[in-house]
């Protein structure tokens, strides 16, 4: 688990570095979204390279597409894709590493980015994975802003109906989005009271924390009749005072001084996490 704790601020790095190569990135989103990430590819889907064209593996949307930076860090590092090509080429016109998921690369399941599609689309797979009689599991990882979109219920009430318990939803709680905080743009009230009504199993974790992570994703795979949602309470920007808790850092190349800020805070807590 050390070294878990460990390899999530190793990819934060990378992601700095694509994100300073690119010239653009979801810098904030991507740091609150490492550890969800870190945790199911890691210690709990059943996916890999070598599996990825597989009927029954478990499938990934990353709803919340505009946090595409960490995503390319875990699937490099896994091996579905070359970090070096993708350094080099992320941002770059006609390049395939866009700023959002693209399903012509490997290991990616699904187009994302225009929010609230990435649930439904989830319902749908896991659906016919009842209906084909497949044990695979499906993830989905939300931003909590991106819940004021109507289809994003719809698919809640659709999972709930066909009694989906082959779903896991995870929603990235950092409380920030693009406008400012949450709660002032479009208040999300109490998200475990909103699910629970609809019918979903509800768990809340410390969303930066791959050991509590891991027990609520571990405890899902044993819930029988119904989805269940992780309502992950995480730190926009976590990893670096530079950038926790602060609004500006949605969308932002750090300066030179910024950037050896940031990975001297990475450095301080990789060292930490092996202690």
């Amino acid at each position: 688990m050390e070294n878990l704790r460990a390899k999530a601020f190793e990819l934060r790095k990378d992601v700095v570095d694509l994100i300073v190569a690119g010239k653009g990135g979801h810098i904030g989103g991507d740091m609150s979204v490492m550890e969800i990430l870190v945790t199911l590819y890691y210690r709990i889907m059943n996916i890999s390279p070598k599996n990825m064209d597989e009927p029954d593996r478990d499938r990934f949307i990353l709803s919340k597409g505009h946090s595409m930076e960490a995503y390319y860090a875990v699937l490099c590092d896994r091996g579905f894709l070359d970090k070096g090509d993708v350094m080099e080429h992320f941002s770059r016109f006609g390049s395939p590493y866009i700023g959002h998921p693209n399903n012509k690369l490997p290991g990616i399941e699904m187009n994302s980015g225009s929010l609230g599609h990435g649930l439904p689309v989830s319902v749908g797979m896991a659906l016919a994975a009842k209906m084909d009689g497949r044990q695979y599991r499906v993830y989905t990882v939300m931003g909590d802003g991106e819940l004021a979109e109507g289809s994003v219920w719809e698919g809640v009430m659709a999972a709930r109906q066909y009694h989906l318990d082959n779903l896991c939803a995870v929603v990235d709680r950092n409380r920030l989005q693009i406008s400012g905080n949450t709660e002032e743009v479009m208040g999300q009230d109490d998200l475990r009271r909103r699910f629970a009504s609809f019918g979903w199993n509800v768990v809340e974790a410390a969303g930066n924390d791959v050991e509590a992570l891991t027990q609520v994703f571990l405890r899902a795979k044993e819930i029988k009749g119904c989805p269940t949602v992780v309502i992950a309470n995480t730190v926009k920007g976590f990893g670096s005072q530079v950038m926790e808790n602060k609004k500006e850092w949605h969308h932002r190349v750090p300066t030179p001084a910024e950037y050896e800020a940031i990975i001297k805070d990475f450095d301080a807590r990789r060292e930490a996490a092996l202690s």
